[in-house]
């Protein structure tokens, strides 16, 4: 049975889509079947994996509001299957208030497809709200990029505490898969010291693999392709391969 893992952190621009898009493609060409599901409003893992997010239809938004299987939204790339975004997400987390169990309205949608996949991997939104929510309910385990930045710390507080409350309340087996340095420069002292802090908060949590700072990993997506296969000979996408491989030893 397929493991569900999200990839969250409520602070923007650390890496999350970046995350999610190459190491689902390099799951994928490591042989195993992956589906990345976009609950993002900006729908950049649907772009980024080479859809058109402004035509396709249905999208993940169809799937929990409007009740459509999760089967017929699926879309297959040369890089794996995308349960897309596109902008309509935005006001999903509005209509979602006054549903019953509004927060395993995902949860139901995507468990049937476990059996099909060895990892759904889930891009969620920058922000704790009603779309994050359902993606930590769904989950099976979280995958934490953090940017080796001055305010990378900041608000990982605030997702542990969500994490406490989500596992008393309405997920009891989440677990933290691991805590990801993104965006790493190894010349800085502040990419060392953030790392060093990361580190001695979650120990064995931090995933070896680090994620270097590389201009490939920003350009790939213009290109509608996933940096692994944009380029796969530059540090970034080593580094993505390397961490699928790590993702799958644990």
């Amino acid at each position: 049975m397929g493991k569900i893992i999200a990839v969250v952190n409520q602070k923007g621009g650390v890496g999350k889509t970046t995350t999610c898009i190459n190491i689902s493609c390099a799951l994928v060409e490591s042989g195993k079947k992956v589906l990345l599901c976009d609950m993002d409003p900006q729908a950049n893992s649907t772009s980024g994996m080479g859809l058109d997010k402004n035509a396709v239809s249905p999208t993940i938004y169809d799937v929990i509001i409007n009740g459509v299987e999760a089967e017929k939204a699926l879309r297959k790339t040369k890089y794996g299957d995308v349960l897309p975004s596109n902008k309509s997400l935005s006001g999903a987390g509005i209509e979602l208030v006054g549903v019953p169990e509004r927060e395993f309205r995902l949860q139901k949608a995507i468990n049937p497809l476990r059996e099909q996949y060895d990892y759904i991997i889930i891009d969620c939104p920058p922000s704790l709200e009603l779309l994050t929510l359902n993606a930590l309910c769904a989950a099976d385990s979280l995958l934490v990029p953090v940017q080796c930045e001055y305010f990378a710390l900041e608000g990982l507080s605030d997702l542990l505490t969500t994490l406490r409350i989500i596992k008393r309340r309405l997920n009891p087996a989440l677990e933290i898969e691991g805590v990801l340095l993104t965006m790493y420069d190894g010349r800085t002292n502040l990419s060392l010291q953030v790392a060093e802090e990361v580190k001695k908060y979650f120990k064995a949590k931090v995933f070896r693999t680090v994620i270097p700072r590389n201009v490939r990993l920003s350009e790939a997506p213009s290109h509608g392709k996933p940096a692994v296969v944009y380029d796969r000979s530059s540090r970034g996408s080593r580094a993505y391969i390397d961490l699928a491989a790590e993702l799958t030893r644990n």
